[in-house]
């Protein structure tokens, strides 16, 4: 068996590189990392060197995808407050009792379900 202890990088797929890059560095605080004017991408770190959001412009169609971020149990209610605050709509807490966590959905300006997730058990995070 390979292993893994984690992702570090997950590719998303935009339709304007110039709104995504607001929103996820505006409204969910990820910070700049890298732009490759070349292939039209923005690297940015969500939780410093946690790991890796790739935004990559492409006006094709694609289907919408799902994301789903890691917050500490005791920030999830803030953070919930703050998406509301800058106008996105979002659904929950949600309780998942088969993995002790709960979660809040929102979604991007491309249409993509993202969710930020807390482990319920504090000696996790």
């Amino acid at each position: 068996m390979i292993p893994i202890i984690g992702v570090y990088e997950v590719a998303i797929r935009v339709r304007d590189l110039k709104s995504a890059e607001a929103f996820y560095r505006d409204v969910l605080g990820l910070q700049f990392g890298l732009r490759d004017d070349k292939r039209n991408w923005l690297f940015l770190r969500a939780g410093g060197s946690a790991g890796m959001v790739v935004l990559q412009e492409d006006r094709s169609e694609w289907p919408k995808q799902h994301f789903a971020f890691a917050v500490k149990n005791s920030e999830l209610e803030a953070a919930a407050s703050i998406l509301v605050e800058k106008g996105v709509r979002v659904m929950g807490p949600v309780f998942h009792d088969w993995m002790r966590g709960r979660s809040v959905y929102f979604e991007d300006p491309d249409g993509h379900s993202l969710e930020l997730f807390a482990q319920t058990d504090d000696n996790v995070f």
